[in-house]
């Protein structure tokens, strides 16, 4: 059995089924791990939707800040934005079945001596933290009406992790680490609004996987996320996302033995001109 990471889908399905011949993917036999965001901006989200759920336990995925939004809006909670490409979920017969299906899906999944996740960790935790924080969000996101979880989870507030952190404030920094973190300065204050690739930030900030004292370190964490950084495998992190959307690649990593990286281009060219 093999086990592929795959980086931010966002709805390129023609490239994620080439992808897959690839690696000559067995779903009888091999897993695939999918770093989140395998929806909006991209042409086919409901068809990525369709066949990820469709692989069943042959396929992991975690959420992501574009697979959250959807979910905002489908329960009510939020709008569309002009870029989204999610019309035909919110449209289709079965789309209560994929929102449920969809809302079910973890922040964080631990396997041997990998973590996936979507975009990062804060400085101050560590991995027995981590999956602590994961569960407590996991657990809000499916209970009851989600209507007001994703009505509180907007912002940047607060910036920095503590114990003492309470309610909504607590929650909403839980799921910025998971879905949208790149940057936070030396003292672990978490920066979402820049996006540039590693050197081009302003010098107060630093890639989070690079952050001092970082009390995940030693752990195998696989990522995505971030278009600007594309491919990078430093301290134990593996960041997948080739910006396959914005007209880069679609990759994946094979998590065995010497670790394999396979990669297939933008068929279209580029599907967006980026901005998020």
């Amino acid at each position: 059995m093999a086990i592929y990471a795959i980086g931010d889908v966002q709805g390129c399905f023609a490239e994620l089924r080439l992808l897959l011949d690839e690696i000559a993917f067995d779903p009888d036999h091999d897993r695939l791990w999918f770093v989140g965001d395998i929806v909006n901006r991209g042409p086919h989200s409901l068809e990525t939707l369709r066949f990820i759920k469709a692989l069943g336990p042959a396929a992991v995925t975690v959420l992501g800040n574009h697979d959250l939004h959807l979910l905002a809006v489908g329960f009510g909670a939020s709008k569309t934005k002009h870029k989204d490409t999610f019309g035909a979920i919110l449209d289709a017969p079965d789309r209560d079945e994929l929102l449920h299906w969809l809302r079910e899906r973890p922040l964080l999944h631990g396997e041997g001596e990998f973590y996936l996740l979507h975009a990062g960790l804060p400085p101050q935790w560590d991995m027995e933290t981590a999956v602590l924080c994961a569960r407590e969000v996991e657990q809000v996101l499916r209970k009851g009406d989600a209507t007001e979880f994703f009505s509180h989870m907007y912002g940047d507030q607060p910036q920095q992790w503590s114990e003492e952190l309470k309610a909504w404030g607590r929650i909403r920094f839980i799921v910025n680490c998971f879905t949208r973190i790149r940057y936070c300065d030396g003292e672990g204050r978490l920066d979402l609004r820049e996006k540039l690739r590693p050197g081009l930030q302003p010098a107060h900030l630093l890639p989070w996987f690079q952050a001092p004292g970082r009390r995940s370190q030693g752990a195998k964490i696989v990522f995505g996320h971030w278009s600007t950084l594309g491919f990078r495998a430093e301290n134990g992190c593996f960041c997948l996302d080739t910006g396959c959307l914005w007209g880069g690649e679609l990759t994946a990593l094979r998590l065995d033995g010497a670790m394999p990286r396979f990669s297939v281009p933008c068929l279209a060219g580029s599907h967006q001109t980026p901005d998020a």
